[in-house]
């Protein structure tokens, strides 16, 4: 399944939010227009094979950049990276665990 049908079915879930900041996998028409009827501002850039290329923000695109980092330093934890809580409160904990240890010390 491609990202932005999997973003279909949790689009009704999406908190509000000013900004998408996203990859070219969710570079959708349907999937833009989704967002803007819920006023979320995208940064999507587009595809290659699209023909009219949509501009979008490049310094607010490499954001996105740090985020992917952060994520990639929390999945290094192995409990975190093949989630072996059960519970969503004890894996929440996990994860604030590992992100003191790995961002604050």
């Amino acid at each position: 399944m491609s990202d932005y049908k999997g973003a279909a079915k949790m689009l009704h879930a999406f908190p509000k939010a000013r900004t998408l900041l996203a990859d070219k996998g969710y570079d959708a028409d349907w999937f833009r227009d989704a967002l803007a009827e819920r006023k979320i501002s995208v940064c999507i850039p587009s595809r290659a094979n699209r023909k009219v290329a949509i501009p979008h923000d490049p310094v607010l695109y490499k954001k996105r950049h740090k985020i992917e980092n952060m994520f990639a330093r929390l999945k290094d934890w192995r409990r975190i990276h093949t989630r072996y809580d059960r519970c969503a409160h004890t894996f929440f904990s996990a994860i604030c665990i590992a992100a003191a240890v790995i961002f604050w010390l």
